[in-house]
């Protein structure tokens, strides 16, 4: 029987904060998992500012960033293991995505490893996605393989974050991709009526679909693509967003449509004929709205599940992949990122 104390970290496009977990997980026959302690850091107003801004800066400044993100992950870290005495056998680190452009083999996460291996005192894994590019894979999504072992009883699993992905299984095969962009849109929308993030959806509520809008998003290309396919923001800033802004509607009605957008990319994803469950995780998952319209709009049964699992998968499923690294197994599908074959991503910086 195998058991691993780990401390998984998250970052993800919607610049909602660093997430944090210690988990356990037992391998007897399968892997088992359990939560010990979650929390999630918000970014202050200088992290958000230098994380978003941090693909134009210099070669020499987006090194510079890269160090001090891991020396601010290793700090947030020791932070949280403050009074609590557990032994950590390993750290396992997403860092946050600053180029992701697969077509061209480039790909990076920063938040150095070997800072938050200094700064802990715990060995640290990073760089994930580097080795499926690499292998001229996507290097996304990365969550399935955790999906697969972790969450087996779901027939779909879906994060609804920054970007809204999905997994499952077809022919004995794991699938993936992304479906559709989601927070990142609805947060940018939402700021520029004064509000943070749209909660619950009451902004969405307010305003009324514009269909020659909806159909203009529908019919991108993306959504035409075979997977595997990923998206990134240099599509969002490139294709998708200048779309919404040459529409002159209301906030409200653009919030309402990129609403629909979303629940129909989502619905037609999981729809099948068949008796299914899907599990839905990600900040979508508190959003009453968007959670209303996709039950709407599939037949699938829709699973929310505890506030643990819809906060912190995919800092668990990131903690999974370190031991999977650990212990030099697969933990990359090429089924999922059509890479030449599967892979043991991540770089381990021994403490």
């Amino acid at each position: 029987m195998q058991s691993y104390k780990v401390i998984g970290v998250m970052s993800g496009t919607s610049l909602d904060g660093l997430d944090i977990v210690l988990c356990k997980f037992v391998f007897n026959n399968k892997w088992e998992f359990e939560i010990l302690k979650s929390e999630t850091i918000e970014y202050n107003t200088l992290w958000k500012k230098n994380l978003s801004k941090a693909q134009a800066l210099s070669g020499i400044d987006l090194l510079l960033l890269h160090k001090e993100y891991g020396r601010f992950i290793g700090e947030s870290i020791n932070q949280f293991m403050d009074n609590t005495n557990e032994t950590v056998d390993f750290v396992s680190s997403h860092g946050h995505t600053v180029f992701h452009q697969p077509a061209k083999k480039l790909t990076l996460q920063i938040g150095d490893g070997a800072e938050i291996a200094a700064v802990t005192g715990i060995t640290s894994i990073s760089d994930f996605r580097s080795m499926d590019v690499a292998l001229d894979g996507q290097g996304a999504p990365l969550v399935p393989i955790g999906d697969e072992l972790l969450f087996p009883e779901y027939d779909y699993c879906i994060n609804i974050g920054g970007f809204a992905n999905i997994s499952f299984n077809e022919n004995d095969k794991r699938l993936a991709y992304d479906v559709c962009p989601a927070n990142i849109v609805l947060n940018l929308l939402a700021n520029k009526l004064g509000q943070t993030y749209d909660k619950g959806g009451i902004l969405g509520r307010s305003g009324k679909v514009n269909n020659e809008l909806l159909e203009k998003l529908n019919k991108l290309d993306y959504y035409n693509k075979k997977h595997p396919k990923s998206l990134g923001k240099e599509w969002l800033n490139e294709i998708f967003i200048p779309i919404l802004e040459k529409y002159n509607i209301s906030l409200s009605n653009k919030i309402r449509t990129v609403y629909e957008h979303i629940a129909l990319q989502i619905s037609q994803a999981i729809n099948t004929t068949k008796k299914s469950k899907t599990l839905i995780t990600g900040g979508g998952a508190y959003n009453n709205f968007l959670i209303e319209l996709i039950k709407q709009k599939t037949k699938s049964e829709i699973i929310i599940p505890d506030k643990n699992i819809v906060e912190f998968k995919e800092a668990l499923i990131f903690a999974f992949l370190g031991v999977l690294r650990y212990n030099n197994q697969i933990n990359c599908l090429a089924s999922v990122t059509d890479a030449k074959r599967d892979s043991s991503g991540g770089i381990i910086h021994l403490s």
